[in-house]
């Protein structure tokens, strides 16, 4: 009897442990991404001047997984270093930097490693965990033998890295922000068709309607997109099992993951240690959030955030988060005229969250299913703007809004077709007051490129152009 009992338990473990590795093994699948063709343009520009490519963005946005797709299909070698799991490399950009002596001491370093001149890649990953790495970028380049691709998820947090390095030379790197999957890549991850895709892009560019079965399956998605997000692990999740609570469950541990990262950073001898003051303050401006966006009026109060709370004492940490890559700004503007960057009030500003799928699981549970069925209250306007936030943060558009003491207000403004571009988004298809407010006093207002966001199909009413709220992403 317990000889058949161990044979069963071994049994069981051994089903986990495959059941595991499958899961595990089709987590890595590699999606599609519009910064691949970032990375080819970079390729290219070689032939012309050597620099080396730096990729930074958030954790778990699939830096390191496309980085190594591409130098796999395009380089006969790749040499891969982790400067975060493997802390002792660091230590080996310390001497002098020359190419030849850090070629012999990586090779000694990383057991089966090749460096072949002119076939190799190397990959720096975790850049900012090795400032004397980067410095090592100038001598790598003007030696011309080898490329190299950086990715780092802390490398835009200013001051993250305090060792005195050899300096960072100008004109060496190429640097791109990789952000989450947008509306589009996550309908290629999902396997929609392209060529539904290319027909609501000639919808959009055409002013037609949409194809009402065609445009009902996109707000379906639209609405799944809304509680996924763009994270390719969460995505992945979502397209094996169709279980929002696993997704939710996924999202909740990577939100932890990034809380683990508030308010640390690397000391003189590249040592992680936590500014627990900074990491206080960071934490109440990022619970502050939901109930900043719940409000009628979204614009970011410092009161929100906890008692005497003011702009001098927390600043510095939206700031963080902003440079983290967790949260966007979108300021208000002062008037309706280009630049809008010259227009824009640094002070008074709304905070988004950079990936819509975290918004919501930052949210009570039961809002997904409020999303999913349609039946949000009050807090619809707060969600469905961040969604419009996101897509817009994801074409690296600025982010401004417009809005008057008398209560006016225009969700979005942007430049499109090069002209000042009204934004206001709708959950369901409600009036556009503020637009039609706007356009009915040209004499105040020399503004008429407009856009409703709307759960509805594309079309035109009194000047105002409607169209469906998954079409944001075409608005470029």
């Amino acid at each position: 009897m317990p000889q058949k009992l161990a044979i069963k338990k071994c049994t069981f473990y051994l089903k986990l442990h495959i059941k595991k590795c499958i899961i595990y093994l089709e987590v890595i699948i590699v999606f599609e991404r519009k910064i691949y063709n970032d990375i080819i343009s970079w390729y290219e520009s070689l032939k012309i001047k050597k620099r080396a490519l730096i990729i930074k963005g958030l954790r778990q946005i699939g830096k390191t997984t496309i980085v190594k797709k591409f130098c796999e299909e395009h380089y006969e070698n790749v040499v891969y270093i982790d400067f975060m799991h493997n802390s002792s490399v660091k230590s080996l950009f310390d001497k002098d930097l020359n190419v030849d002596d850090l070629i012999i001491s990586l090779s000694a370093s990383n057991l089966g490693s090749k460096f072949i001149p002119y076939k190799t890649v190397i990959i720096f990953d975790e850049l900012q965990e090795c400032a004397n790495a980067r410095s090592a970028i100038k001598p790598f380049m003007e030696d011309g033998r080898f490329d190299i691709i950086c990715t780092g998820s802390l490398l835009g947090l200013r001051g993250y890295n305090k060792k005195i390095s050899k300096g960072v030379s100008t004109g060496f790197e190429k640097v791109i922000t990789m952000k989450p999957m947008d509306f589009e890549e996550y309908l290629w991850a999902i396997g929609l068709d392209k060529t539904v895709i290319d027909y609501v892009k000639k919808c959009f560019n055409e002013k037609n309607n949409v194809i009402s079965n065609v445009n009902e399956k996109l707000m379906k998605y639209f609405k799944e997109y809304l509680c996924v997000g763009g994270l390719p692990d969460v995505v992945n999740v979502f397209n094996l099992t169709h279980d929002l609570a696993q997704v939710r469950e996924i999202q909740q541990s990577i939100l932890e993951s990034y809380k683990d990262d508030f308010g640390k950073y690397l000391n003189k001898n590249e040592t992680q240690e936590i500014d627990y003051v900074e990491l206080t303050k960071i934490m109440q401006i990022y619970k502050s959030i939901p109930n900043q966006l719940a409000k009628e009026n979204k614009k970011f109060q410092y009161k929100l955030v906890v008692n005497n709370a003011n702009s001098r004492s927390h600043s510095n940490a939206i700031t963080w988060l902003e440079e983290f890559g967790l949260i966007c700004k979108c300021h208000n503007l002062f008037n309706l005229e280009l630049p809008l960057e010259g227009n824009k009030d640094d002070n008074t500003f709304k905070i988004y969250v950079t990936d819509t799928g975290l918004f919501t699981a930052m949210l009570e549970e039961e809002t997904v299913d409020n999303i999913i069925n349609g039946d949000l209250k009050v807090y619809k306007g707060a969600i469905f703007e961040n969604i419009i936030a996101d897509a817009f943060n994801k074409m690296n558009k600025s982010l401004y809004y417009y809005h008057k003491q008398s209560g006016l207000e225009i969700d979005f403004v942007t430049r499109y077709n090069n002209e000042i571009t009204l934004i206001e988004v709708k959950s369901n298809n409600g009036n556009a007051k503020a637009l039609k407010e706007i356009l009915n006093n040209k004499s105040n207002y020399n503004v008429s490129n407009n856009f409703k966001l709307a759960d509805a199909n594309v079309g035109t009413t009194n000047g105002i152009n409607t169209i469906p709220l998954y079409m944001a992403f075409l608005i470029k």
